[in-house]
């Protein structure tokens, strides 16, 4: 899978109607920190790699959080409302983010797997 890059691109759900969903990949430790924070929603999705939690403090609207583990697999989905904060969850390599009902519309839920396609200059890595 290679090491990822702060940059975009899209995911899609493998099985389901593979309908690329825009992607905002969040690599480095600042873009990881900055999040999804101080915005008022988000087209698409935000992929933090590495992570194993997140937080909703300081947010302005509730989002879905999936845990995925190493190979892109969804281990679990939450909805997280702003000023909250998630446990880690063991084995959880990346952490995908989206407005709050979103992900349910992609089909992503426990069990299924995510195909990350990067934009050529959008940062390193493909699974």
């Amino acid at each position: 899978m290679g090491q990822w890059a702060d940059g975009a691109g899209t995911f899609t759900v493998e099985g389901g109607e593979e309908r690329p969903v825009p992607l905002e990949i969040a690599a480095s430790s600042r873009a990881r920190t900055r999040g999804l924070l101080g915005r008022d929603g988000i087209t698409g999705a935000m992929l933090l790699s590495p992570a194993s939690s997140v937080h909703t403090f300081g947010m302005r609207f509730a989002i879905d959080v999936a845990y995925l583990d190493r190979e892109l697999g969804v281990m679990a989905v939450r909805r997280m409302p702003p000023g909250r904060l998630g446990l880690p969850r063991l084995r959880a390599r990346h952490v995908l983010e989206a407005e709050a009902g979103a992900m349910e519309g992609w089909g992503v839920r426990p069990g299924a797997r995510v195909r990350v396609r990067v934009r050529v200059g959008g940062g390193t890595g493909q699974a």
